[in-house]
C-alpha cells in the first residue's frame, strides 16, 4: 500500500480512532435491517456495553499516563537504560494492561450469578463469552499507541485499515446469512485473537522485555488519578447508559437511548486523537510554548472541519434516523441532536495540557464534579418528565462545567490564558452558530422530517 503524506502522528491516531465508530455504526445499520428483534440488538449493545463498562476507565488511564512518561521518567532516565532503542516501558505498561484485564476477568466469574441486568438476575447476554471478550481485548488497545511512540504513524492507519475491514466482515457476514447474533460475537473474539498475534510481533519488535516494579509504581502513581477520573466521570455513554438501565430497566428503551446516545464520530475521534497524541509534546516545560500554539493551530483547523459538519449532521439527523435505522429508532434522534451538542466542549484542551504537565489530579477533581452534576441533574430531568433526552441534556451540562474548570485552573495556577490554546472568537463563533441551529431544529422552526 502506498503510503500517504498527509498522515502524521496526530492524523495518524486520529484516522485510527475514528475508524471505530464508522465501523459499529454500519453494523448498527446492518442489524437494524436484518431479521434481528429491536431486543436482540438491544443484548448486542448490552454485551457491547458492558465490556466498555468494565474496561474503559483503566485503559484509558494506563495509556494516557504512558504517554508523557515515555522516555521521561524517574525508572529509565536515559532511553533504554542500557544502549538499547527499545522501550522498557511500553513492555511494563502491556504487564499492567495484562494484570487489569486478568483481575475484572476473575472479578466477573465471581460475581456472574450475582449480577442483574434489565432487572433479570444473571441473565446478562452471553456472559461467559462476554468475560472472555474483557480478558482478550483490552491489552490490544496499546497496538496502535506503540507505533505513536515509535513515530510509525503511517503504520496506525494500516493497521487500524486492516482490522476493522476484517471486524466489519466477521460481525455483519453472519447476520446477513441469518444467523444467529453469538455469531457475530464468535467473529468479534475471532478478530480480537488477530489482535492479539499483532500484538506479540510489536512487543518483540519495539520493546525490551525487562520487568520494572519500580516504573510500573511510577507509572501507577501517575495513572491512578487518570483511572479515577474516567471511572467517576465515565463518559456520555457510559455515566447515562448506567442510568437508563437503572430506571427503566427495558432492553426496547435501552436500544433506544443507544442507538441516539452517539457523539458525531469524526468529533470524539478527532478530538480524542488531538489530544492523546499531543500529550508527550507537554511532558517538558521547555517546549510548553511551542506545544500550546501548535495545540492551538491544530485545533482551529478542528474547529473549521467539525462544527460546520456537525451543523448539516442536525440539520438532517431526524430524516436519517428512521431511513438509516427503521422507523422504531425515531426517538434516537432527539437524544443524538442534544450528544451533537458536546463538540462544544470536545474542541477544548486543557485536559491535554494538565495531563501532560503530570497533573492528573486536577483532571480527578473535574471528574468529581461533573459526576455531582449529571447524576442528580439526570435523575431530576427524569423524573420531570424529560426522560431519556433529559439524560442526555444532563450530560452536557455536566461536560461543560468540568471544561471550564479545567480552563479556569490553566488561567489561575498555571498562568495560561484560554487564547494561548484556544482560538476564542473563532471558537465562540461556532458555538453560537451551533447553538442557533439547536434551538431552531429544536422548536421545529427547521424541520427536515
Amino acid at each position: 500500500m502506498k503510503r500517504l503524506k498527509f498522515i502524521d502522528n496526530i492524523s495518524g491516531l486520529q484516522l485510527f480512532q475514528l475508524m471505530k465508530p464508522v465501523i459499529f455504526l454500519i453494523i448498527s445499520i446492518v442489524f437494524t435491517k436484518s431479521h434481528l428483534t429491536r431486543s436482540e440488538i438491544g443484548q448486542w449493545e448490552m454485551f457491547m456495553f458492558i465490556a466498555g463498562l468494565m474496561t474503559f476507565f483503566w485503559v484509558t488511564g494506563i495509556i494516557q499516563s504512558l504517554l508523557p512518561l515515555y522516555h521521561r521518567n524517574k525508572t529509565y532516565r536515559k532511553i533504554g537504560d542500557n544502549g538499547t532503542t527499545k522501550s522498557p516501558e511500553i513492555f511494563n505498561a502491556f504487564l499492567l494492561l495484562c494484570f487489569f484485564s486478568l483481575l475484572f476477568f476473575i472479578l466477573g466469574h465471581s460475581l456472574k450469578n450475582n449480577f442483574s441486568v434489565f432487572h433479570f438476575s444473571g441473565n446478562v447476554p452471553y456472559i461467559n463469552l462476554l468475560l472472555l471478550y474483557i480478558l482478550l481485548s483490552s491489552p490490544v488497545c496499546l497496538i496502535e499507541y506503540i507505533y505513536l511512540l515509535n513515530n510509525r504513524s503511517y503504520r496506525i492507519f494500516q493497521y487500524g485499515l486492516y482490522t476493522f475491514t476484517a471486524q466489519l466482515i466477521l460481525i455483519i457476514v453472519p447476520i446477513i446469512l441469518g444467523k444467529d447474533i453469538i455469531w457475530s460475537i464468535y467473529g468479534l473474539l475471532s478478530i480480537t485473537l488477530f489482535r492479539w498475534v499483532w500484538l506479540i510481533i510489536l512487543l518483540r519488535r519495539y520493546t525490551e522485555m525487562r520487568i520494572s516494579v519500580e516504573f510500573m509504581k511510577e507509572h501507577l502513581y501517575l495513572g491512578t488519578p487518570l483511572i479515577l477520573t474516567s471511572l467517576i466521570s465515565g463518559s456520555a455513554q457510559y455515566t447515562d447508559g448506567v442510568i437508563i438501565s437503572a430506571v427503566y430497566r427495558d432492553p426496547a428503551m435501552f436500544a433506544w437511548f443507544r442507538y441516539g446516545a452517539k457523539e458525531f464520530p469524526l468529533v470524539l475521534m478527532l478530538a480524542n486523537g488531538l489530544s492523546n497524541a499531543m500529550l508527550p509534546e507537554f511532558s517538558t516545560r521547555e517546549r510548553m510554548k511551542e506545544s500550546l500554539a501548535k495545540i492551538r493551530v491544530k485545533s482551529k483547523r478542528l474547529m473549521h472541519i467539525l462544527f460546520p459538519s456537525a451543523m448539516v449532521m442536525m440539520l438532517f439527523t431526524r430524516w436519517i434516523y428512521p431511513r438509516m435505522f427503521n422507523p422504531e429508532f425515531q426517538k434516537s434522534a432527539d437524544i443524538f441532536l442534544i450528544y451533537s451538542l458536546l463538540i462544544i466542549p470536545r474542541l477544548v484542551f486543557p485536559q491535554t495540557v494538565i495531563v501532560g504537565r503530570k497533573k492528573t489530579h486536577i483532571t480527578l477533581i473535574a471528574a468529581i464534579l461533573e459526576l455531582a452534576i449529571n447524576i442528580p441533574l439526570s435523575l431530576f430531568m427524569i423524573k420531570w418528565n424529560y426522560g431519556l433526552v433529559g439524560v442526555a441534556l444532563s450530560t452536557f451540562l455536566a461536560y461543560v462545567i468540568g471544561k471550564m474548570f479545567l480552563t479556569g485552573y490553566l488561567w489561575i495556577k498555571m498562568k495560561i490564558k484560554p487564547s494561548e490554546y484556544i482560538p476564542v472568537r473563532l471558537y465562540a463563533l461556532y458555538c453560537l452558530a451551533l447553538a442557533l441551529i439547536f434551538i431552531l431544529i429544536d422548536h421545529r422552526i427547521i424541520d427536515i422530517h
